[in-house]
């Protein structure tokens, strides 16, 4: 019985295009982030957590991870102290509370309501 002799299996790599226009549309292709539709964008912060950094009125910076799948917040206030919040149906924009606590908002802008201080208003820079 005889076996045939195999070629060289041996893969070379992809010729670099040569040409301007060739090189122009691989650097355009490599550099060029895919565009998520809609549904995508909104799929995304459906399904994940969320992390945004409030600075407040009466000084105070809070880092606020929106779970999302599971429906709350956690805030973290700058002396590191948390509290997790859990969402509320708002008619527009945010809406989380717990015992003492709520923070709501639209857009960039929130309130902020912690236990025993009047509330404070709190703008988004991350």
């Amino acid at each position: 019985m005889s076996i045939p002799a195999l070629a060289s299996c041996e893969q070379r790599p992809a010729r670099a295009p040569t040409d301007g226009d060739s090189v122009r549309e691989r650097a355009q292709k490599a550099q060029t982030a895919r565009r998520r539709t809609g549904a995508e964008a909104q799929d995304r912060a459906l399904n994940r957590v969320i992390r945004t950094v409030y600075l407040c009125n009466n000084s105070e910076r809070l880092s606020v991870d929106f779970d999302n799948p599971r429906q709350m917040a956690t805030v973290r206030n700058s002396s590191g102290e948390a509290v997790d919040l859990y969402q509320e149906r708002a008619a527009d924009g945010i809406w989380y509370k717990a015992s003492g606590y709520e923070l709501r908002g639209r857009g960039v802008m929130a309130t902020w309501t912690s236990d025993g201080r009047p509330p404070t208003e709190c703008r988004a820079v991350d």
